[in-house]
């Protein structure tokens, strides 16, 4: 993993700016930890002042430090994406590789499983879970309904790896030497998959963020956690808008931008190195 990020940074532009985007957001969700404003707390500071030496992003008509506040939500919104795409990748590792492997009834009933999600319109569930569990809902539980949602499409993306490692020599060698299924699973096709896996990470996260906005911006979701998607939400409550105070929506809107562009060209650019057409011709014709 280590020669392919090596390899992105020094031939691949896409990926280094996705990186530069991408460390800039974490800079800016590492900076909530040092915030001097309790993150739910409100008329901290004078409201609907604009940006200055004294308030960088301005502030809100909550009378909340938009940067402050902006810190605190985009690092709650990446943890979000990142417990989403971490947990739907456990679902997808698991149905993808032993799918791939196994074979017969198994890949059947489990391929019969993953298409049934596939085919599941996800908005509309996450909204009915919402008015059914509206009382208990949680971003932990919502994260949780989510990853439960969103593995389908790249377990099938990894059972085809899975089945063309399995007519690969060394998979015949490890069955002889009297490997178990797990030991092969995790010890021999696993490995094969981490860049796709990895792509995929990213992508889902691009997904759960959006959702998460999304959802936030229409109140679905629990609003007095600070989310980019909940403070979107507030700024529209308080018709920010209109009332002229433009950075408390345009800020929120160019950190999730900029965190939608730097993990899709990271995804994207994984995605050319795996293929090694892409990846030769990227890095003219030398060493992959």
């Amino acid at each position: 993993m280590k020669r392919i990020i090596f390899d992105l940074l020094k031939y691949n532009s896409e990926f280094r700016i996705g990186v530069f985007l991408i460390l800039i957001v974490m800079c800016m969700a590492g900076l909530s930890f040092f915030s001097p404003y309790p993150p739910n707390d409100v008329f901290v500071v004078p409201p609907d002042a604009p940006p200055s030496a004294d308030y960088w992003l301005g502030t809100t008509s909550r009378g909340q430090d938009v940067f402050w506040q902006l810190s605190i939500a985009i690092r709650n919104t990446l943890a979000f994406g990142l417990l989403v795409a971490l947990l739907s990748r456990v679902i997808s590792i698991v149905v993808g590789l032993s799918s791939g492997y196994l074979g017969g009834w198994v890949d059947r009933v489990l391929m019969a499983i993953n298409d049934t999600f596939i085919v599941i319109p996800l908005f509309p569930i996450l909204i009915l879970f919402y008015f059914v569990l509206r009382d208990s809902m949680s971003t932990i539980l919502l994260a949780v309904i989510m990853s439960s949602l969103g593995w389908a499409y790249d377990s099938r993306l990894i059972r085809s790896v899975a089945m063309s490692l399995k007519t690969r020599e060394f998979t015949g060698t490890s069955v002889f030497s009297g490997m178990t299924i797990f030991e092969i699973l995790r010890r021999e096709h696993l490995p094969y998959v981490l860049p796709i896996i990895f792509s995929t990470t990213l992508n889902n996260m691009n997904w759960s963020i959006g959702l998460e906005v999304t959802l936030a911006v229409l109140g679905f979701m629990d609003i007095n956690t600070p989310t980019i998607g909940g403070m979107i939400y507030w700024a529209n409550q308080h018709t920010a808008i209109v009332a002229g105070i433009w950075w408390w929506i345009t800020f929120p809107v160019l950190t999730v931008v900029a965190t939608f562009v730097g993990l899709y060209l990271i995804a994207v650019s994984i995605n050319e190195y795996i293929d090694p057409r892409s990846r030769l011709s990227r890095m003219g014709g030398g060493q992959s």
